[in-house]
Order: C-alpha cells, then structure tokens, then sequence
C-alpha cells in the first residue's frame, strides 16, 4: 500500500470522518498559531490518493490525531531512521563529536561478535569492542542494558588517539554515570576504561590517568598522537566512559593504505 492509503487505512479504523480529522488539525494549528498543522479535507483527499506528500506540520497533526508515533508515519512515506548509520558514512566529520541522531531509533538485531569476557546483565567498570563486518545502528547496543541511559560519540576522521583501538570513523557509546578515573591495575588493554572528553576546543576519546586535578590523556602507543596534561575541569571534562563501540573492520586495511 501506499503511504497514503496506508494513513486512509487508520483514519478508517478510528471511525474518523475527513472532516474530523479537518476539524482536530485546526484545533492543533491554533493553539500552535501556525496554519501549516491544519489538514484540509481537500489536502488530506489528496495525501490519501494521488500521492500528495504532507508538510512536516501536517505530519505532526496527523501523528497526534491518529495516536501514531511519528517516525512510524514517516516510515510509510520511506523515511527509514534505521538507515542512518550507514548513512552517516556519506558525511563525514573530521572531527570527535557527540551524537544525538540515534537515540529515537529502534534497536535492530545484526550479527555482532563480542568479547567474551562482556556480561550484558551486570555492571562493569571496562569497556568492551563490539565488532561487526559493516557499520552498526548504536540503538542496538541499547540490548545490552535496556534500563540505562546513554549518550553517543562520533571519532572524527582525523582522530586518531585511540588507533587502533578504535578506528576513526566509529560510534562510540558513554555511559555518563561513569565519570571517576580508574586507576587500575587492567590484566590488557581491553579492560582500560577509555574515556570521552571534552576539552575547551575539541571533544575526544582517551585513556586517562589523574594525579590531583591535572588530568593526563594517553593515547594508545600505537598512535600518532601526543601525550596531554590538562586541568581537571578548567581544561577538560570527562563526559563519561566508552561502554561499547560500533566500527567498520574494513577501515583498518584502508587506514594503513592511507598511510
């Protein structure tokens, strides 16, 4: 069906009439005080069957009207949000930054192989890799801990503090409850507690070692970058720890070929 026919399928089950539906959306249009939520009956005629593509207004009055989510009706009209991550790969950024973009999807089932040591049900104090042959919707590793609250990260293109840990180009997920500096002893690098900071000019990803407020970000030493000595809260702050990570393995051969 089309996305049209889809929405006269709704309409149709609420017992709505047309001129209801008309009625509601001015309702919604005047407390707004913007005509662009209103749906006309000869509008909504014309979304229903000759393909007519609504606003984002009248979207919007027809989720509440119709008791549906908005993303599902923009589902009918194509707009998938589980496609962002692979879409993400077409805009690059150059630089570490947070990301917001998935926090409304879905979560989606891929094949993913984890590190076995990673216990899903139980807090811990380490990040863990979670890899996968192509890039991951992050809303997936929602499953591992349904009941927390998390925040996303993009390493930029040119950030290259982690290599090869994580690669430039991969989503990472923080835990923002988690903001303490461990100071160890880790039995490899895996268990060390990688961080994202903020820092006055640039957001990135590191471990990180704390003697009184100064705040020392080291990259791994397969990296290019420089050891950096900040002040706590002055200089940096720490969003939180990495809990998981969703990159593409096929960076690895394109970074060294790049180099």
């Amino acid at each position: 069906m089309t996305a049209g026919e889809q929405l006269r399928r709704i309409r149709e089950a609420l017992g709505l009439s047309v001129r209801a539906v008309e009625a509601a959306s001015a309702r919604i249009a005047e407390r707004h005080g913007n005509q662009d939520y209103a749906i006309s009956i000869s509008r909504l005629s014309d979304i229903e069957t000759k393909g007519v593509l609504p606003n984002i207004f009248r979207l919007y009055s027809l989720s509440v009207i119709y008791r549906e989510d908005y993303h599902e009706i923009l589902r009918m009209f194509g707009i998938r949000f589980e496609n962002a991550a692979a879409d993400l790969e077409l805009a690059p950024m150059q630089v570490t930054r947070p990301v917001n973009i998935f926090r409304r999807v879905s979560p989606i089932n891929v094949p993913v192989r984890v590190d076995p040591a990673f216990h899903p049900d139980s807090t811990t104090s380490i990040g863990r890799m979670i890899m996968d042959w192509g890039t991951v919707p992050l809303s997936y590793l929602n499953k591992f801990c349904e009941n927390r609250s998390y925040s996303y990260g993009y390493i930029g293109e040119n950030d290259w503090t982690m290599y090869p840990l994580l690669l430039p180009g991969s989503f990472v997920q923080i835990d923002e409850s988690k903001q303490k500096i461990s100071g160890g002893p880790w039995r490899s690098e895996y268990e060390r507690p990688i961080y994202f900071l903020e820092t006055r000019e640039e957001y990135m990803c590191s471990w990180c070692e704390l003697n009184n407020r100064m705040l020392t970000l080291v990259p791994h030493p397969l990296s290019p970058v420089r050891i950096r000595t900040l002040r706590m809260d002055a200089e940096v702050e720490v969003v939180g720890q990495v809990v998981g990570v969703a990159m593409r393995l096929s960076r690895q051969a394109e970074s060294d070929d790049e180099k």
